[in-house]
């Protein structure tokens, strides 16, 4: 009888090792973290990591790509045989903040270090990928204007902007005194504000 504990399978250490990437990246930004340092923090060798990957920016290139491709389905899901735009909206809001909720450590680099990553070649679908998300938006705000459901002098690229500024930070809030908000709690204040706004009628 052997005490030896099995190794993970290939696929699941990958994901291991993904995962503590993810959160060093996040934690002392891309460029500040070393191999060596993703190494020590999963216990092997910075030899043993090059088995996995061929360099730190292939580990970076797996995040953000799945973090983007998640998006990415979830709006194309959420605007697919929809005809009326608030409803798709409301579908989008859903979706992207559940999967920026699963994505904290991808959304951190993005933001923190979005101009490297947006320089390099290899990084090019991330410009393609946040102008997809942005039309995504514009045609469905362009769409409740013309049917008459959103004002007509909305902006909605700006209106973009603000929702996406909105979006993009954490989706649970809790205060000094304790006070908690869910994800869902979060996600039905921000449409109740932009569908019914703060003004009563």
């Amino acid at each position: 009888m052997t005490t030896t504990k099995k190794a993970a399978p290939p696929s699941e250490r990958r994901a291991h090792l993904i995962r503590l990437a993810a959160d060093l990246f996040a934690e002392k930004g891309f460029r500040a973290t070393t191999v060596r340092e993703i190494a020590d923090a999963a216990g092997i060798l910075s030899g043993s990591l090059y088995h996995h990957f061929d360099s730190k920016e292939s580990i970076g290139d797996e995040i953000l790509r799945g973090f983007l491709d998640d998006v990415l389905d979830g709006y194309r899901q959420a605007v697919a045989d929809v005809d009326d735009p608030r409803v798709a909206i409301e579908r989008m809001v859903r979706s992207s903040t559940a999967a920026l909720s699963r994505h904290r450590a991808a959304l951190t680099m993005l933001q923190n270090d979005w101009a490297y990553f947006s320089a390099q070649e290899r990084f090019a679908y991330l410009r393609t990928a946040m102008k997809e998300i942005e039309q995504t938006w514009i045609d469905q705000l362009e769409r409740g204007k013309q049917d008459g459901q959103f004002r007509a002098d909305l902006d909605a690229r700006l209106i973009y902007r603000l929702l996406r500024d909105i979006l993009w930070i954490p989706t649970s809030w809790k205060q000094a005194q304790g006070k908690s908000w869910t994800t869902d709690e979060v996600v039905d204040g921000l449409l109740r504000l932009l569908f019914d706004g703060v003004v009563a009628r």
